[in-house]
């Protein structure tokens, strides 16, 4: 498939665990033609690092004034800004196996919206993957399941990548999948459009960065289409602060009763009126 894709991975601070994702892009099956930094913030560390990072790989790095969690703002500005025809959206914190992008790509089909998971590591494994190169970890990894769930991680299942075939694609597509993470998921820049991009309105992290994008996504006559197990992402661990979703919740409910399903305060900044 000739179509030209764009890797955006969202990124805070973390240049450590950016350096392992993009580091796991050199064993990647198939390249992204640009990749993205889409950074909700603006530090002086994560500038320095780009700046001097070595690759072969087109980089761009976006930034924004470090005013709280924007990070749908920084998101819409990164597909704005995206040459590709089709888009691929991870975070900063999850290397990526090495047919992650060509699974994506190989499966791309203008009316879905792929979407994938993420095997959670705990410490010991997370600070290994960081040492060790992705080819020679995922081969390991299957074989240590006790030693994965004993280290704390979560989701292990995901761990399991399956070749991508016709009979096995049949299978995922039955099981099917019911969520979206924004981590680990892509569509057509075109889709993306369609909705508007990501709804601004939210200013906390979760919800509006995947539950939203859902019921908008199927509003607009879009399917999810699991790719689970054919695009495999290694979740780097690190202690995770989680806010109250009620605040989420309840703006979201608000917008799937108006079945808005191309939001108001988006890529394009939309009025009730007309």
């Amino acid at each position: 498939m000739s179509v030209k894709t764009s890797l955006i991975i969202s990124v805070y601070k973390n240049t450590l665990f950016l350096n392992a994702v993009l580091a796991s892009l050199r064993y990647q099956t198939r390249k992204p033609d640009e990749v993205i930094v889409s950074e909700d913030g603006d530090s002086r560390e994560m500038q320095e690092f780009l700046a001097g990072y070595e690759s072969d790989l087109t980089l761009i790095h976006l930034t924004q004034k470090d005013r709280g969690w924007r990070k749908n703002e920084a998101l819409n500005r990164a597909i704005v800004a995206a040459s590709g025809d089709y888009l691929i959206f991870i975070d900063g914190d999850c290397v990526l196996h090495t047919h992650f992008i060509e699974n994506h790509v190989r499966l791309a089909c203008q009316k879905d919206i792929l979407a994938g998971k993420r095997v959670k590591l705990g410490p010991l494994f997370s600070s290994e993957l960081q040492k060790t190169p992705v080819p020679c970890f995922q081969r390991s990894i299957l074989g240590r399941i006790r030693q994965l769930r004993k280290d704390g991680a979560q989701f292990v299942e995901e761990a399991l990548y399956i070749p991508l075939n016709p009979l096995s694609n049949a299978i995922v597509r039955m099981l099917g999948i019911s969520s979206i993470k924004g981590c680990n998921f892509s569509c057509y820049k075109e889709a993306m459009l369609a909705i508007n991009g990501f709804d601004e309105d939210y200013t906390r992290p979760a919800v509006g960065e995947d539950i939203d994008l859902i019921w908008r996504f199927k509003g607009m006559g879009y399917r999810i289409v699991s790719v689970k197990h054919f695009a495999v992402q290694y979740h780097l661990y690190h202690v995770e602060s989680w806010s109250s979703q009620e605040e989420n919740m309840t703006l979201l409910r608000q917008k799937q009763a108006s079945r808005q399903y191309r939001c108001l305060n988006g890529i394009e900044k939309l009025s009730l009126v007309g």
